[in-house]
């Protein structure tokens, strides 16, 4: 301070000569205002904004049901305290600077002391993984105090992750009538994920199905017709009792499981949705169902298979789905195909394969799973002495047998958690261990009457359990409490009266909107589980970073939530939310053991978190309220970071216990750049740090002196190429002193990449410009361990990989800068804009991670193949490329809204229609608003450009490039619903002027009217052989084209035919 009141008294004297009081005056202002800025800084509490902000949560996933450390009680701590202090012999390794306080403990050390103070004989594996998140240092011993911190952290985060779930994103349940079920309970609610937009279709117990769109509106009610076999011709409606259904995804396809000892199976893939076959004479009745296919080879060898009242289980294969469920041959027989099942083992031998599992029950089986991780068959009854039986398909392995009380009535398992939750006759809910069966690892008691029926979500690591009164319970997986308690009001809920339960009332539709369906008789309600926020920052990816050393990719949002994603499945497995309060994440970072994350945010705080629980460990002072934009730790855990401040600021964690860690301004970095420092990036073989500005200047720091050595760029030069984005130094080229000397440093700056040196006597080594279009900017840079590649991301969404093993190596060489890199590979990976990219290693393998503002963090091969998205429903195996999702559809939003109201638009017209599954609807009048026929056309003109859109993958990028693009900015949101307006406006222009009545739809032989349920990604298909019972439908069909201009004029109500007539 004293130095600044020299050099003010010296311009005083000088403005004072030159009689420039007025400039003087305005100088000596601004000057006083920064000594009492930083007088005023000083004397503020440093740790107010820490205070409050709303404070963080943490949800663990993926195999965080039992907790070693939940185990303890009071008096075991207390016997470890004492362990902790007894003198111990504590030897550090040679030439390893280590410190030990006398009441530390090894890994041996507490290994046997936990053994001996609970006796219990704890797995190995368990307790290593307990004191690695304790021994974060990596050092090998644990104090007492660490002990003591990490016991009330953790037991802080509980109690701060229990206040926060109680209030769950869940909203209030909506209730729906189905009237067409005439009174009769629902047995299941089926959810047609393959067909977009959503669809569910509800099942009765007297075969009534009714369709309903993603908002919970009936499109249209169907009803199953009676078999052949009806001794009364004259009822077409079915009369038997269905046990169960199932939705056959790959081939589009519904089956029915009923009391008659049959199934039968409805195609859905056209408007005229018809019962396909019947295949009857089961051995016994099949009381569940399941089916599984493999969503990467829809193609390939799928299985149906039920359980059945005798307690035994059969799996019907089919080897070649697309080729056709059945053989059937040509007949004049109208209606479903007839099969006779122990016949069609035999017949259709090259199509199907049977296989029975007899007696694994003693009583009918009520639940059956498949489990295709390890072919496990999973399957319950209420026979107590086989509750619940897990066995591989091939039946080679060890079964594993649950003998529970009473039996059990329903179940759900997660092979990610490894957990199986049951459910009885008791109200209670239990929570077992799959490899252990002697005894639950927790009861749930909180239920009034009996529950039947369970769910779990694994992402959000909840339970949801359903009782007879219509009670519904949500659980929190790692504390095993409940959460929240719903009573669903349904109208036929009365005092002293139980209505009657489907089997199956629960379906958990894990959609991009997840809701629960919950039925009650004839009555549906719907709860969304995610609420729409106003914030419309949510979501949006800001910045990642990849840990090798724990194989996670780890991903911050502007919502600021922290995510840990595994890299293997792409499954998550750890999620921290409101890291900073309700800031933006701006940066993040690893120690240097990659067990401890730095993440900053937008108003200036730093936080530092222990990756393998969650724990927020350190809360680092703020030097001021602007926005952190670069962090780096390098020896001893010293961390530096800088943003628009322009200050650097250091601090150290090395062997800090405290929660509040202060700064340290020590850096000579005051008044160095003259704009906001947007990048920085460190080179510990050279001992040099780089930071970057909005002006274009980029100085290099020495970490030693700690102040700047050199600029190699100011901001009167190069002023077209502002300002620098991003900083990456060539570390493996800064190590040989042959290299030295040529660029071993980068920066992006408005699409160009620089190339620099800060050794050699030329600093420019050349740049070139990296995005296809112009104006735009390269967020994404990063290389491999080799420096041999480069990996750049756009705000266009384009991924591209260079070769830059023989460019600009040394100053020398001149010629290889001069122009491009060879370039390997190039992709549209994203729709917006990338903001961050990552090289990372698996097993000698190289993939790309990249993330965008388009909420969306994706990991691709090199060469540019799509390994999928973290956060999908299906995972990856990233040692099995054949599970890699390489093709992927891109869903305009415009279209799924436009088809929605399409539908609405249908609900309205056929209010009094009553179609039949099995019949022939052929329309003989109604009436059509102008309203309505142009959203129809609309939806036409969509599903054109849909499917002009649909490209081989070998010519994926030029059909992306037909989606404009928005341009990169500060307010992403405003743009992207801009455009969305705009992309809606122009399709609305682009609306033919007639309405097009008389078009019909074409599949194969067969015609139908716009006003269906057809399904957008089922293609054309050609020259397929069809039988006399499906030319019938396409001349009725046909007969409905010819009386469409009749139909659209008519008032008259809708008719139906069956095939029969």
């Amino acid at each position: 301070m004293s130095r600044i009141m020299t050099d003010i008294s010296l311009t005083r004297r000088q403005a004072t000569k030159q009689g420039f009081h007025r400039q003087y005056r305005v100088f000596i202002t601004r000057e006083r205002a920064f000594i009492d800025m930083n007088t005023l800084k000083r004397h503020e509490d440093p740790w107010k904004v820490y205070k409050e902000e709303t404070p963080s949560t943490t949800q663990h996933f993926a195999g965080r049901s039992a907790r070693l450390l939940e185990s303890l009680q009071s008096s075991h701590l207390r016997s470890l305290m004492q362990s902790f202090f007894r003198q111990r012999s504590v030897r550090s390794k040679p030439n390893r600077r280590v410190r030990v306080s006398a009441n530390s403990m090894s890994f041996e050390d507490f290994f046997s002391s936990l053994k001996e103070t609970t006796g219990q004989d704890y797995q190995r594996s368990d307790v290593e993984e307990l004191f690695n998140e304790m021994d974060i240092s990596c050092d090998g011993w644990v104090g007492w105090q660490t002990f003591h911190n990490f016991i009330l952290q953790h037991y802080k985060h509980i109690k701060d992750s229990m206040w926060a779930c109680k209030n769950l994103p869940i909203s209030q349940p909506s209730i729906h009538h189905c009237t067409y079920n005439k009174q009769e309970p629902i047995v299941r609610v089926l959810a047609l994920s393959q067909s977009p937009p959503m669809r569910y279709i509800s099942v009765s117990k007297r075969g009534t199905l009714i369709v309903w769109n993603r908002h919970l509106n009936n499109i249209k009610p169907l009803e199953m017709c009676a078999g052949p076999f009806n001794k009364r011709q004259y009822r077409k409606r079915f009369q038997g009792w269905t046990t169960d259904a199932v939705y056959m995804g790959n081939v589009h396809k519904i089956a029915v499981a009923t009391l008659s000892r049959g199934i039968h199976f409805f195609d859905i893939t056209t408007t005229c949705s018809f019962e396909q076959v019947h295949l009857f004479g089961l051995s016994h009745i099949a009381t569940a169902l399941s089916y599984w296919y493999d969503i990467e080879a829809p193609g390939e060898k799928c299985v149906l298979m039920w359980g059945d009242d005798r307690g035994s289980v059969n799996l019907l294969w089919f080897l070649q789905p697309f080729k056709g469920l059945f053989e059937m041959p040509f007949t004049n027989q109208t209606g479903p195909v007839q099969i006779f099942m122990p016949v069609s083992v035999c017949i259709f031998i090259a199509l199907v394969s049977y296989q029975h599992i007899p007696k694994i029950h003693s009583e009918p089986i009520n639940r059956i799973l498949y489990e295709p991780h390890d072919e496990l068959i999973i399957t319950s009854s209420e026979s107590p002495a086989s509750s619940v039986v897990i066995i591989d398909v091939s039946q080679k392995r060890q079964e594993y047998i649950w003998k529970i009380e009473k039996g059990v009535k329903c179940f759900d398992f997660s092979f990610s958690l490894g957990l199986l939750v049951t459910a009885g006759v008791g109200s209670a809910v239990r929570l077992w261990n799959r490899y252990v069966t002697s005894r639950p690892t927790a009861v749930l008691r909180s239920h009034q009457t009996t529950v039947v029926d369970v769910v779990i979500h694994q992402a959000l690591g909840k339970i949801f359990s359903y009782s007879k009164d219509a009670v519904l319970k949500i659980w929190d997986i790692p504390s095993q409490q409940c959460l929240k308690t719903i009573l669903l009001q349904f109208p036929n809920i009365h005092l002293g009266f139980t209505p009657e339960h489907g089997s199956f009332p629960l379906l958990l539709s894990l959609t991009p909107d997840p809701i629960l369906l919950v039925t009650c008789r004839e009555y549906l309600a719907t709860l969304h589980l995610h609420k729409s926020e106003s914030n419309s920052r949510s979501g949006i990816y800001t910045c990642a970073l990849y840990n090798p050393h724990h194989q996670q990719v780890i991903t911050a949002c502007a919502d600021s939530t922290l995510t840990v994603w595994d890299v293997k499945t792409g499954i998550k497995k750890m999620e921290i939310r409101n890291a900073h309060g309700k800031e933006e994440v701006s940066c993040m970072a690893l120690d240097v053991h990659q067990r401890r994350l730095i993440s900053a945010a937008t108003n200036g705080t730093i936080k530092v978190w222990n990756l393998l629980n969650g724990l927020n460990l350190h809360k680092l002072e703020t030097i001021s309220n602007a926005e952190v934009t670069g962090i780096i730790c390098h020896h001893d855990n010293q961390l530096l970071a800088t943003g628009w401040s322009r200050l650097i600021a250091q601090y150290s964690i090395a062997f800090s216990e405290d929660i509040y860690v202060n700064a340290d301004l020590s850096w000579k970095s005051g008044r160095q750049h003259g704009e906001d420092i947007l990048a920085m990036d460190h080179c510990p073989g050279l001992g040099l740090l780089a930071t970057g500005s909005y002006d274009g200047e980029i100085i290099i720091w020495s970490l030693a002196l700690q102040k700047p050595i050199t600029r190699l760029q100011t901001h009167q030069q190069e002023k077209a190429h502002l300002p620098v984005h991003r900083l990456l130094f060539l570390q493996r080229r800064a190590q040989q002193s042959h290299l030295r000397s040529g660029a071993v440093l980068l920066s992006s700056q408005n699409g160009f990449v620089c190339w620099w040196s800060v050794c050699g006597p030329r600093h420019n080594h050349g740049q070139f410009y990296a995005p296809d279009g112009s104006d735009e900017i390269v967020m994404g840079l990063s290389t491999d361990q080799e420096n041999s590649l480069l990996v750049t991301g756009d705000t266009a969404g384009f991924i591209k990989v260079w070769d830059i093993s023989q460019y600009a190596l040394s100053a020398a060489d001149t010629e290889s800068a001069e122009d491009l890199p060879s370039l390997l590979h190039s992709w549209r990976g994203h729709e917006r804009a990338i903001v961050s990219s990552e090289v990372l290693a698996y097993e000698s393998k190289l993939f790309v991670l990249s993330v965008s503002v388009d909420h969306r963090a994706c990991l691709w091969t090199s060469q540019g193949c799509c390994v999928g998205c973290f956060g999908q429903e299906q995972q990856w195996d990233l040692s099995s490329p054949d599970t890699y999702q390489t093709n992927r559809e891109h869903t305009s939003p415009i279209k799924e809204e436009e088809e929605e109201r399409t539908e609405d638009s249908q609900s309205r017209v056929s209010a009094g229609s009553f179609i039949c599954w099995g019949e022939s609807s052929e329309v003989t009048g109604t009436s059509l608003s102008a309203g309505d026929s142009q959203q129809t056309e609309l939806a036409l003109d969509l599903q054109r450009s849909r499917m002009s859109l649909q490209t081989p993958d070998s010519d994926r990028s030029s059909s992306l490039e037909r989606f404009p693009l928005p341009k990169y900015s500060k307010v992403l949101s405003g743009d992207h619903a801009l455009r969305d307006l705009e992309i809606k406006m122009t399709a609305r222009q682009r609306r033919p002027r007639d309405s097009g009545r008389e078009k019909l739809c074409r599949i194969g032989n067969e015609f139908m009217p716009l006003q269906s349920l057809e399904l957008p990604e089922i293609s054309e298909l050609k020259d397929v052989p069809l039988k006399p019972w499906r030319l019938k439908i396409g001349q009725i069909s046909s007969g409905g084209a010819e009386a469409s201009s009749r139909m659209l004029s008519s008032e008259a109500p809708l008719h139906c035919e069956t095939l029969e007539d």
